[in-house]
């Protein structure tokens, strides 16, 4: 498990902490049911369900079926309501979860003729379907009516997002212990969602000014203004806002695909949409002054990533979306949420196109499909100020940095009154001095610190963090028990000087083994924080396996203890290193390193070579090298905590070269030697089909050198499943001096799953991964042809462990379930290659836990 992911993590731990606590939520009046057409029994589209007399109220969704609620004990009716249908008022039970059923009859109409048709259903067909012809041309129409069409547009936007617990028991503060609280939970909002009482928990406000250029195409975003609640330091307030940013992405339904909840589903107006999509024509109305066709739309098949809504077609020659409902059905695999659906409006240009005015996502979240309780998240996107054809000098295009400093996120009260382009109700804009109150509260000081604990690993000491936890303690066959203790500084201590450490201790070998690094900011932010300017030194001595691809201080994870086959071959490790790292606004950044290294060989591993036809022991290696690291990942994002930050994947690749050269006799070093390696990610969206990470690599050492400092190719002989080690490769199984790599993992997001009912139910979903990896030894770094090479080593039989790649590639693939309890992905993994290598495994079962919507 990636404890770096705090915040992906702390998400669930606040359901599992305030949503399954059911003495949270009030004795709600919850009725649900189905409206239907009386003479044909069929269901009701956009319904209205009401309590006569309030505003608390819904639609009925596709299936005509809705839900609605209050905790107002006086309201003992509902009032169902629709166009063209006699209304109808029924009694409820207050206080009880009940189903009434509807059945709408039609207002008295005087026909003027009558069609006798078969009760047999009409088979629905694309051809000679007006609907379909009719969504063919909002596709036809879709490159003109996208922002992009104009040279130049230029606009301001305002993003809101609001977290608020729901249906929160208002009773709950006579309680003892929530009493202290009772300033949080009166902050309640029982209007902007019916049948909802939502209480805010998190706020987070943005206006930016947007300036787009068609040729050369360029997109400048400078942010006027920022503001967020404060939870104080054990949170990164930032890091929530960019997580939940990502799950509620940018919506363009011009896009083939709309990415929401870290998912990718096909848009109604996707070129492939008629295919996936079944569409009616259900009315025709006139919105300001502007003839639209009501379209509906459902998928072919409910399982798949797909909406159900309508949009409301132009009929002036455009065929643009003047309005856009959308909605999940319930069942799609999608974790943790219960309800979504999105509001698009668009308002129209001097040229009578269109343009996105507003965009509202709203999500209810909750780790059962539960009515009660629960986590309500809104996010609103609403631009003004919208101008096209408008040209600009160059100068205005291009990004300055000094425009998006932190002055942004110190704006007054009247800027905000002043540049909001939507309104921030009474409970939102308490929020934000509600949670200043909170965070000064040491029972709230208390509750941050057990989460950080439970989730990161790490205790809290404010300007220092012990941990983490999960390497207390680990064992290995060269170092037996070992303990180790550390942790690191924050940025209450400071900004720019960062420290870490951590000391450790081997009862069988009886050494110790430590880290320390110190780290300077050069622009004066933290060192996680983009872009990232930094020099770090450090110092490290300690135990690896050749092979194994970790993280640089956490090798001792206590997990990774656990290993399959012979694993007794190790190394001690001497490191003195020196950092720089640069990182621009364009997401290009480059980091050199040098480093001088010193290992030697533990438990059965050895350095043997042949010097004038005698058999010779080296007792250590030396080496210092220069290592020059560019990577260039265009629109970038992370969820960004304050001591840490993860990549968020996006459909851009992500270059990466590394050149290392190796500088014979500088501190002791003994070879001269030069390393090239290449890299590139990514992640490709397959609509339907989910999606796949792909990642290519490609390697090339010049220069004489012994097996050490070869590509010893990533292995893994732990029981969890590595995305990028070969899990069925032995440890310095394989090394070369020239590879080339693919890597495959791809998910499928339960496309076929869904459709058989048990695996549906379960929510579980496929996945499969390939990987191969072609290479070879040249002459030069043979060490059966030069005997003044380290040999290969062997085990007690004289039978060879490490070998050179022949003119066959290594393979490997798996097939697998993921899913499963929301977290844990399972692989049945297969070799394909190298089968009568020494213990060569030919299958194996892999786990990995992660979290995913």
């Amino acid at each position: 498990m990636d404890c770096r992911n705090f915040y992906k993590r702390l998400f669930f731990l606040t359901f599992f902490l305030f949503l399954t606590s059911s003495f949270l939520f009030a004795q709600n009046t919850v009725i649900t049911g189905v409206v239907t057409d009386a003479g044909n029994r069929q269901p009701l589209i956009a319904v209205t369900v009401s309590f006569p007399g309030t505003s608390i109220g819904t639609n009925t969704d596709a299936q005509g079926k809705f839900t609605v609620s209050t905790n107002i004990p006086t309201y003992d009716h509902i009032k169902i309501s629709y166009v063209g249908y006699k209304e109808a008022i029924l009694p409820v039970v207050p206080g009880k979860t009940q189903v009434i059923n509807v059945k709408l009859f039609p207002e008295a109409q005087t026909l003027k003729e009558v069609d006798i048709k078969s009760g047999k259903k009409v088979k629905y067909r694309n051809k000679d379907n007006p609907a379909v012809e009719l969504i063919r041309q909002v596709i036809a129409h879709k490159k003109q009516n996208r922002p992009e069409s104009y040279p130049y547009v230029e606009y301001k936007e305002y993003d809101k997002m609001v977290f608020s617990f729901v249906n929160v028991n208002p009773k709950i503060t006579e309680k003892k212990f929530f009493r202290k609280y009772k300033f949080v939970i009166d902050n309640r909002d029982t209007t902007s969602v019916p049948g909802k009482s939502l209480l805010p928990i998190y706020v987070d406000e943005k206006i930016a000014q947007i300036y787009y250029r068609k040729s050369p195409e360029k997109t400048k975003t400078t942010v006027l203004g920022e503001k967020h609640v404060d939870f104080g330091g054990a949170v990164d307030s930032e890091g929530i806002g960019q997580y939940f940013k990502h799950m509620y992405a940018d919506i363009d339904i011009y896009d083939n695909s709309i990415f929401l909840m870290t998912n990718n589903f096909l848009s109604p107006i996707a070129e492939s949409a008629p295919t996936y999509y079944k569409f009616f024509i259900t009315d025709t109305l006139v919105i300001n002054n502007t003839k639209v066709v009501e379209l509906s739309f459902t998928p072919r098949n409910t399982t798949d990533m797909l909406f159900e809504g309508k949009i409301y077609v132009t009929l002036d020659g455009h065929f643009a979306v003047q309005h856009a409902k959308l909605y999940i059905n319930k069942n799609i695999n999608l974790n943790f949420v219960k309800t979504m659906h999105v509001n698009l409006d668009f308002e129209q240009n001097p040229d009578e196109r269109y343009h996105l005015s507003k965009s509202t996502v709203y999500a209810d979240f909750g780790l059962t499909k539960s009515k009660s309780g629960g986590l309500y998240g809104i996010r609103t996107r609403t631009f003004g100020s919208y101008a096209v054809n408008k040209p600009h000098p160059d100068t205005t295009y291009i990004a300055d940095a000094s425009a998006n400093s932190d002055e942004v996120k110190h704006r007054t009260d009247q800027f905000w009154v002043q540049n909001r382009l939507d309104t921030l109700t009474t409970t939102e804009y308490n929020t934000y001095h509600n949670i200043d109150s909170l965070k000064t509260m040491p029972s709230y000081k208390r509750t941050m610190d057990i989460a950080t604990l439970l989730l990161a690993g790490y205790k809290s000491f404010d300007w220092f963090e012990l941990g983490p936890a999960n390497t207390f303690y680990s064992f290995d066959p060269v170092e037996g028990f070992r303990l180790r203790v550390g942790g690191r500084t924050t940025p209450e201590l400071s900004k720019r000087y960062y420290f870490e450490t951590y000391a450790a201790y081997g009862f069988k070998d009886e050494k110790w083994k430590y880290f320390l690094s110190a780290t300077y900011s050069l622009n004066n932010k933290t060192i996680y924080k983009f872009p990232q300017d930094y020099i770090r030194a450090s110092v490290q001595k300690d135990v690896t396996i050749p092979g194994e691809d970790l993280q640089f201080v956490q090798e001792d994870n206590f997990l990774l203890s656990f290993k399959r086959g012979n694993n007794d071959k190790y190394l001690y490790n001497a490191y003195y290193r020196l950092d720089y790292k640069h990182e621009y606004e364009s997401h290009f950044s480059y980091e050199v390193v040098f480093t001088n290294h010193t290992q030697s060989a533990a438990g059965s591993l050895y350095f043997n070579n042949v010097i004038n036809g005698e058999p010779n022991t080296v007792t250590n290696l030396t080496t210092s090298d220069v290592t020059t690291t560019l990577r260039y990942a265009p629109n970038e994002q992370y969820y960004q905590g304050k001591i840490y930050r993860t990549p968020i994947p996006t459909k851009y690749p992500i270059f990466q070269l590394n050149y290392t050269q190796g500088i014979n006799n500088l501190f002791n070093s003994s070879y001269s030697y030069a390393k090239i390696h290449a890299q590139i990610d990514k992640r490709f969206y397959l609509s339907q089909f989910g999606f796949a990470d792909v990642r290519v690599e490609g390697a090339k050492i010049f220069g004489q050198v012994p097996y050490p400092l070869l590509n010893i190719f990533r292995a893994n002989q732990t029981y969890a499943y590595d995305l990028y080690s070969y899990n069925l490769m032995n440890f310095l199984e394989f090394v070369g001096d020239h590879n080339e790599s693919i890597n495959i993992d791809q998910h499928f997001q339960g496309y076929f799953f869904n459709k058989i009912p048990l695996l549906k139910k379960l929510k579980w979903r496929e996945v499969a991964s390939f990987k191969g990896i072609y290479g070879g030894l040249s002459d030069k770094n043979d060490p059966l042809l030069h005997p003044a090479l380290y040999q290969f080593p062997v085990d007690g039989n004289g039978q060879a462990i490490t070998h050179a790649l022949g003119s066959t590639p290594y393979i490997e693939g798996s097939v697998g379930v993921e899913n499963i309890f929301k977290f844990v992905r399972v692989d049945l993994v297969r070799r394909f290659t190298y089968l009568d290598y020494l213990n060569a495994p030919k299958w194996g079962v892999r786990v990995l836990v992660q979290f995913d919507f």
